[in-house]
């Protein structure tokens, strides 16, 4: 019976679970380095568009490049819950001086809050992909864009380049326009605003924005204290839970592949 999903836009679909022939995805570097497992993932787990939401396929099978970036990881969490259960457990260190110790925490997939594209997001989203803001400090307008398949396979590259410059590569690569200020000169312009009008700037990248919530609170069991930290996102998360592999090298459990 096939399992149907709708993702925070709307876009609504049936999928698989992994098969062992996905596993070549995630052991291809050259997939890895050009950002494209997920999108691998996806085409070979999607099987069925029931409603495109609010994209044009042009009648064609879903095109991953033009989905954004919340719908892709919704889509992506349902694979992997239904491939091992929705059950995720990983490790992390806390990150108190002193302390460094470790931190084993566990928490069902399908239990974290997801956020559906507002209707004024989906609007603007239809109208050219075009938002806009005004950055409280600088007194300009600016206008930015959701993220998409085809831009989160740049990213990768883009921290890369932006070395020290991380923040203001980011706001560069998701702002379209600045008012008054030129395309060559936006780079310069966003290095020199103030952290208030940056923070101001991501806040409203996440307000428009649809998709899954990854910031988790953990507490370290050694000092007790509580973090936030994002949730782990690489190889390991398509890969079977530490309960399932703590059978498989028990005396009794089955016999290893």
């Amino acid at each position: 019976m096939p399992h149907i999903i709708t993702c925070p836009t709307g876009l609504t679909g049936s999928i698989r679970g992994l098969k062992v022939r996905e596993e070549r995805f995630l052991a291809d570097r050259k997939l890895a380095k050009t950002g494209s497992v997920v999108d691998e993932l996806l085409r070979a787990c999607w099987e069925e568009t029931h409603d495109a939401g609010p994209y044009d396929f042009g009648g064609k099978t879903i095109d991953w490049d033009k989905v954004l970036q919340g719908d892709r990881f919704f889509a992506l969490i349902e694979i992997r819950a239904l491939t091992y259960g929705s059950e995720y457990a990983f490790s992390v260190t806390c990150s108190e001086t002193g302390c460094r110790a470790r931190i084993d925490w566990e928490l069902d997939l399908r239990q974290l809050p997801v956020r559906p594209l507002s209707d004024a997001s989906r609007a603007a989203f239809l109208d050219g992909n075009r938002f806009e803001t005004k950055l409280p400090d600088a007194g300009r307008r600016a206008w930015f864009r959701l993220l998409t398949g085809a831009d989160e396979r740049k990213l990768p590259a883009i921290k890369r380049n932006a070395g020290e410059r991380m923040l203001s590569g980011m706001l560069g690569f998701r702002c379209t326009e600045v008012e008054g200020i030129e395309d060559k000169d936006k780079r310069r312009f966003l290095e020199d605003i103030s952290m208030r009008d940056a923070d101001f700037l991501l806040d409203e990248f996440d307000r428009v924005d649809c998709g899954v919530e990854t910031t988790l609170e953990v507490e370290c069991p050694e000092c007790f204290a509580r973090q936030h930290v994002q949730l782990p996102f690489d190889q390991s998360f398509f890969l079977p839970g530490k309960a399932r592999t703590a059978r498989r090298r028990a005396p009794n459990g089955s016999s290893p592949v």
